[in-house]
């Protein structure tokens, strides 16, 4: 569980980045889950966004796909969301 302060610290990393990953009409597939868990593993934090032929709440989507690939969801804002795992091999971030 992360604190207020590493929520904040992560936040104002994830500002400038762009989603690297994409919710469509499929939903939360398996390729989905997979592609997040690479794309975790390799850099700890990543911005995604749910794209609008998606008629459930970016918030929800989030949640779940959190829940899936055991990583905390830091932030939703509007259709983009980011989420946080440490790395198991190489630690990238370093929390406050």
């Amino acid at each position: 569980m992360l604190t207020g302060k590493q929520k904040r610290y992560l936040r104002s990393m994830g500002n400038g980045m762009d989603p690297i990953l994409q919710v469509g009409k499929g939903g939360i597939t398996e390729t989905v889950v997979t592609q997040t868990n690479e794309a975790l593993e390799a850099r700890e934090l990543i911005k995604g966004r749910v794209l609008q032929n998606y008629l459930e709440e970016p918030k929800t989507v989030a949640d779940e796909l959190a829940e899936r690939v055991q990583a905390e969801l830091v932030q939703v804002i509007g259709r983009n969301f980011l989420l946080f795992r440490p790395s198991k091999n190489k630690p990238v971030i370093v929390l406050p």
